[in-house]
């Protein structure tokens, strides 16, 4: 085996997902070229494995909107250039959307993911040259591993590595002491942890000299994450973002608490004490999965209570202390 290509656009979280195949395919071949095809707005995640060669940053979801623009098909173009400057062994798409499905038809090489039978969306498989009918109920670290070995032909290695390293950089003043990430903020508000239960369990860490770190993009989202750090002792809102630098934060924190979001995801990648919360989904098949450093709370119609993550939480602390 010489190259792959990975075709693994979106979400976050999903993006995260797929990293241990990139970790099992340098430990069966420690030479392969891997290159990744990702959504531009999660590019950085797939740069921050060292096991990843080339990035093609797509924009399927801007695409969409302007379709009517020259300049869309322009970009469309490049990419397909770029993409098929290389012939791979393998074009393996571990999403098994339609999307996904034409960026893989797109490149050149052996064309490999789902069947039909068990695709997120069933069309996606008339892309494909090679198809494997990977059990749906597994979770999805474990489904993109295993459809990875199938259709590579190796055996899955036992350890799981997401194999990732967040930048250095150096900690503001306000971060040189242990400080804990709560990440309050995700795409849906049924899956939000009630402020008044962040504010809770943030009284609780300050009261054992954890300052807590709020992460916070959107105006609405730092609306509610200044709203809740207004009453923790030591609190701090941190500012907007790029993926690389709330990974440096994330990386350096004593323990990660969030909810049903990719940055919780991130957190367990980077092999962080993660607490995450689960309150209108379940996370048999999507929550964290990073062994035992990181623990699911909750599910559909679920909440759990500030004491009780709280327990999690120092559990997983005492864990990496030992």
């Amino acid at each position: 085996m010489r190259s792959i290509l990975l075709v693994k656009t979106s979400s976050l979280g999903d993006v995260i997902h797929n990293l241990p195949v990139v970790s099992d395919l340098r430990r069966i071949w420690p030479n392969i070229a891997i290159d990744w095809v990702v959504e531009e707005n999660f590019a950085e995640i797939p740069r921050l494995h060292p096991g990843v060669r080339t990035v093609f940053p797509v924009a399927i979801r801007r695409w969409r909107k302007a379709l009517g623009q020259k300049s869309t098909w322009q970009e469309i173009a490049a990419f397909r250039r770029a993409v098929r400057a290389n012939c791979y062994d393998i074009v393996l798409d571990t999403q098994g959307l339609v999307k996904s499905g034409v960026l893989t038809w797109l490149a050149d090489g052996l064309r490999c993911g789902y069947s039909r039978e068990v695709a997120r969306e069933p069309l996606a498989a008339l892309f494909y040259d090679c198809k494997y009918a990977i059990p749906p109920n597994a979770h999805a670290v474990e489904r993109n591993r295993w459809l990875s070995a199938a259709a590579c032909e190796y055996e899955q290695p036992a350890a799981l590595r997401y194999g990732i390293h967040a930048p250095q950089t150096a900690p503001g003043a306000a971060l040189q002491t242990p400080y804990c990430v709560l990440l309050t903020a995700t795409s849906r508000d049924d899956k939000l942890w009630p402020e008044e239960h962040w504010q809770a369990l943030g009284g609780l860490l300050a009261a054992q000299g954890l300052r807590c770190v709020l992460p916070a993009g959107s105006p609405r989202e730092r609306e509610r994450a200044t709203r809740i750090a207004s009453t923790i002792p030591g609190a701090e809102v941190a500012p907007p973002s790029s993926l690389n630098a709330l990974a440096s934060l994330l990386a350096g924190a004593a323990g990660v608490v969030g909810v049903d979001t990719g940055l919780t995801h991130l957190a367990a990648a980077l092999d962080r004490p993660v607490v995450a919360l689960y309150v209108a989904t379940e996370p048999g098949l999507t929550g964290v999965f990073a062994g035992p450093q990181a623990v699911n709370l909750g599910g559909k119609g679920q909440i759990p209570a500030p004491d009780t993550v709280l327990a999690g939480l120092q559990a997983l602390l005492a864990k990496a202390k030992s």
